[in-house]
Formats: C-alpha cells, structure tokens, sequence
C-alpha cells in the first residue's frame, strides 16, 4: 500500500474538483481548490520525493477551448518528472504513443474503451497494439446505482451498462497493467472512503489497483488498509495541504 500522487488539470489550471461535478457544456466544476501553480511544479515535487506512478489527469475533454492549455500543463508535468508519471484524459489509440514519447511511463484510459455505455473491444485491442499491456493503466471509476457499481465515462458524466465486478475485473487484467479506480460519488468531497468499493476491490489479485475518492484523515487510510487488505494503493488530493487540505504531504508520502 503505497501513496499515488495526483495532478489533476482543468481550464488549464491544476485543481482538485467535486469529481461528480464536471459539467463539459459549461466547462464548469466545483472547485475545491486552484492552484496558482503550474502542474510542472507538483512534478517536481513528487520528483524530489522520489514518489513514481503518480497520475495526470486531463479533465476536460479533447474538444473543448481549454484543452491545448491542459496539454501545456501535462508536458511539462512530463518534462519535469520524465517516466515518473502516468497521463489520462482524451487518450486514444491515435495519440497514446505521443504521450509516451513525452514521458509518460504509462497511458490511463476509460472513455475510449468505455464507448457508447459498452466495451469496445477493437479499440481496447488496438491500444495495447499501440502502446504494450504494460504502459497501458485502464480507469474504471465508477459511481453507485442500487446495490451494484457501475463503470462511468466521460468526465464521470455517464454511466456505462459495464457493472464493476470479478468476471470482468479478471477479463480487463488480460489487457493492461493496472487499474485506477475513482469512488466518483465521494470524489473531491473528503468525508471518508466508499466502503463496500474498498472491500471489493481489496479481493482483486494478481494486479496493481489504485483507490481514490474520499480520504479525508489518517483514520481513513487505516480504514482503506483494513478493507483493502494492504493492497490497494492509493490518491489523496482535496485533503493535502499542498492542495489547501489539512492532511501534512510529508506524513502522508511516508504511510504505509
């Protein structure tokens, strides 16, 4: 169980939002906090630290005004910590390479793989083509309907018919190299971790799985390492105090 730095990019600026908030038709968020520095500077931090497998996240999508300035943003985030980082948001079998290229240890996809509320599996196939199973992080962040989880894509706005369970965990591990799995409905909101997701996917093996959504104290990293068997790495963003939070980056880099 180990830290996964985040550093998330919206309108250009690195942010931590409301992760069920993002609204694309207004290219709108609740914002939890707006840094006033540039993503290449939180690299460099992680860099220092020496803390890899960290992740970029592009938040709006490839259409929108903002987006050239969210990929000024990532390269230099790249530049600055070249192989230390994974990069996410708009990437498909086209342009993955090209973030590679730039310094990109892995690529992290959900929407394009997640299309029209179903796996396409010709562009999950021609992915791995693309970039190899082992630079290829698949995102299945999902918000809850009823009992069950669901997969949800674009920006967490949609719900997908892709129900996150153990058959088709095990069917997606056949393709890449680990799993970032975002708890939408307590994401940015850091009022505790989502519980049953936790546990559940605390019982997944032979893969990497990062767990974010929710941390919002030391207790509920205790909690996660309970639920998750020690397994589950893991992301804190609005509760950092390099992000406004209360939860000290030092203290944090250093739990296990």
């Amino acid at each position: 169980m180990r830290f996964r730095p985040c550093i998330d990019i919206h309108n250009g600026k690195v942010k931590q939002i409301v992760g069920g908030s993002l609204k694309d038709s207004s290219n709108s968020a609740k914002e939890n906090f707006v840094s006033e520095k540039g993503a290449g500077y939180y690299a460099e931090l992680y860099k220092t630290r020496g803390i890899t497998g960290g992740h970029i996240i592009l938040l709006d999508p490839a259409d929108s005004e903002f987006y050239k300035e969210d990929l000024r943003q990532a390269y230099a985030a790249l530049e600055a910590f070249s192989g230390g980082l994974q990069t996410g948001g708009g990437i498909t079998a086209e342009n993955a390479e090209n973030f590679l290229k730039r310094g990109a240890s892995h690529v992290i996809v959900t929407s394009y793989v997640f299309k029209n509320g179903k796996v396409n599996f010709d562009n999950l196939k021609n992915l791995v083509s693309a970039v190899g199973k082992e630079h290829l992080v698949l995102d299945l962040s999902c918000r809850r309907r009823g009992e069950d989880y669901y997969i949800v894509t674009d920006r967490w706005q949609k719900f997908t018919d892709v129900k996150l369970d153990r058959e088709d965990v095990s069917m997606f591990s056949e393709y890449c190299n680990e799993f970032l799995i975002h708890a939408v409905d307590v994401e940015g909101k850091a009022q505790g971790v989502e519980k049953p997701l936790a546990e559940f996917l605390g019982g997944i093996d032979g893969i990497p799985v990062t767990y974010a959504g929710g941390i919002g104290s030391y207790e509920d990293l205790d909690i996660l390492k309970e639920l998750g068997r020690g397994k589950l790495d893991f992301t804190v963003g609005s509760a950092l105090d390099i992000f406004g939070g209360k939860l000290d980056f030092e203290k944090i880099c250093n739990y296990s």
